[in-house]
């Protein structure tokens, strides 16, 4: 590349000072590419983007699942000033005609399994361009691309508050917003996560959170590149698979990072017992409450789990648990990170005492200005600098942050608050029971009431009455589940969180009366 390269760009970077390091490993191609590598392969994307007229302020959509080229086309965007809008390839077509309706981007780059869709999106949303990734073919359009002879521009000169990347957010309800990522955000997540969670250039995680999320494109992934690190990329989780990854030297798997469900998975898992986990350093959890059972049984297993919070909209790091609090603070979330400020409030905004509960805000440079094309849920968002997260959460006397669950989720029976997550930490310690998740039902006597819906373990049986009793006693009675449903599975989004709000729509209903 001429000139000099950006002051974000840390692939470049070590390509000068590390170019055999490896830095990508695709597992599902086996495709390795040292930093030398990326740096060549991010000049090419550049160039190709340039010669299609993207520059500055265009976006640059990608629709396929985990690979190397995500990071490609991260800094190829960073490069040029161009934003990035990693898709998530679960969704309809009607939801990502959406998405790209609002965001409008120039170029489609998508991987061969969804070529109907992106054709069909291109149409649909007057997109310009199309570019089709295939694995399984040397000479695809996409490699033609890289190939090709356009000249490669001079890096445009950005700042921290340019934006990088637009990750549109699953909303409860009505259409996701567009989160804006600024480079700024992105190099605080860096900087946040990288201290706390050992990252060095002798680190080695293994990636399996969808990268369209910001949980699988910056815990740790990006925060690795940023160091001079490794990263192997899984295409999509499979919980022995990932152990075998794990116990095998020759990968040498330093760090790991998920939300609950795959260690949930992997601890079910026939192989989790005789699984080396010994060079495991940092393996984080975060995206949603975890359960104890959890908790214990992976530290049971020589690799307690450090628990962090975050979000989208803050670029996603905002409190983490130190390694050495794990296990005295099992279940906590830990402290702000450096560059971050929180609070905890109630209902008029004012500080909660120690112990109780509220709502959790977040201040700082790692936090996004707003949303993209929204600016009502811009200015709803925030109260003086301060970002509302939506999230339920207590600070003990040490300052210690415990997420208690999403706001939204909380119920109210009999005039008592009702964190479903607590609940769910009971019913985990069924040994029966694989799944579990709590949802408010309505209650004409008590308002609401709690319903459990539970996946049952392979060849086990367990009734309502053996979940209700064995809540009782170790729950405060209102908190008790009134009601119990077995089900075969949680519908749970791409990243393993359940999805509470189908699971309302399909027990509670818009139109069912009140359960009595």
């Amino acid at each position: 590349m001429s000139g000099i390269p950006p002051y974000y760009d840390w692939i470049a970077h070590h390509a000068g000072r590390r170019p055999r390091q490896l830095a990508i490993h695709d597992l599902q191609t086996e495709r390795r590419f040292t930093y030398a590598d990326l740096d060549h392969r991010t000049n090419r994307l550049t160039a190709a983007l340039a010669a299609l007229g993207i520059g500055k302020g265009d976006r640059v959509a990608l629709l396929a699942p985990n690979c190397a080229e995500y990071f490609e086309l991260q800094f190829a965007c960073g490069r040029i000033g161009a934003i990035m809008l990693p898709l998530n390839w679960r969704l309809a077509v009607p939801e990502l005609e959406y998405i790209l309706g609002d965001s409008t981007p120039k170029l489609l780059i998508y991987d061969k399994s969804f070529a109907a869709a992106a054709r069909d999106l291109a149409k649909l949303c007057k997109t310009a361009h199309l570019l089709e990734i295939d694995h399984e073919q040397p000479d695809s359009a996409y490699e033609r691309a890289l190939a090709g002879g356009a000249a490669i521009p001079a890096p445009i000169p950005l700042n921290h508050d340019d934006i990088g990347m637009v990750m549109y957010t699953s909303g409860t309800t009505g259409h996701p917003k567009g989160a804006i990522i600024t480079h700024g955000m992105v190099l605080w997540n860096c900087i946040n996560l990288g201290i706390p969670a050992l990252i060095s250039p002798q680190t080695v995680q293994l990636v399996v959170l969808p990268l369209f999320h910001t949980g699988g494109l910056n815990c740790y992934a990006n925060p690795v590149l940023h160091a001079g690190g490794t990263i192997l990329i899984m295409r999509a989780f499979d919980p022995g698979l990932a152990l075998d990854y794990i116990s095998d030297p020759a990968f040498g798997i330093t760090h790991f990072f998920a939300v609950p469900a795959p260690y949930q998975f992997m601890m079910q898992h026939p192989k989790f017992q005789g699984a080396d986990l010994t060079r495991l350093q940092v393996a984080g959890v975060g995206g949603a409450p975890c359960a104890l059972s959890i908790l214990e049984g992976w530290t049971a297993r020589g690799v307690p789990l450090v628990q962090g919070w975050g979000m989208t909209e803050t670029s996603p790091a905002g409190t983490m648990l130190d390694a050495a609090d794990a296990i005295r603070k099992l279940g906590s979330a830990g402290k702000a990170l450096m560059h971050t400020a929180i609070r905890i409030v109630d209902d008029q905004g004012s500080d909660v005492s120690s112990g109780a509960i509220g709502e959790l805000l977040i201040k700082g440079p790692n936090i996004t200005p707003g949303y993209w094309n929204r600016p009502e849920a811009t200015a709803s968002a925030f109260t003086d600098g301060w970002l509302h997260t939506g999230d339920a959460a207590r600070m003990d006397e040490e300052g210690f942050v415990y997420i208690v669950d999403r706001w939204k989720d909380m119920y109210i029976s009999g005039g008592e608050n009702v964190y479903p997550a607590e609940v769910e930490n009971v019913l985990f310690q069924l040994p029966q029971v694989a799944d579990a998740a709590i949802i408010g039902v309505p209650n004409e006597r008590w308002g609401e009431v709690g319903m459990a819906i539970i996946v049952r373990k392979p060849g086990q049986m367990l009734e309502e009455g053996d979940v209700i009793q064995h809540c009782l006693g170790k729950l405060a009675k209102f908190k008790v589940p009134q009601l119990v449903s077995f089900i075969d599975a949680l519908p749970r989004n791409a990243t393993g969180k359940v999805l509470k709000r189908e699971l309302r729509t399909q027990f509670v209903g818009a139109d069912k009366p009140a359960i009595t």
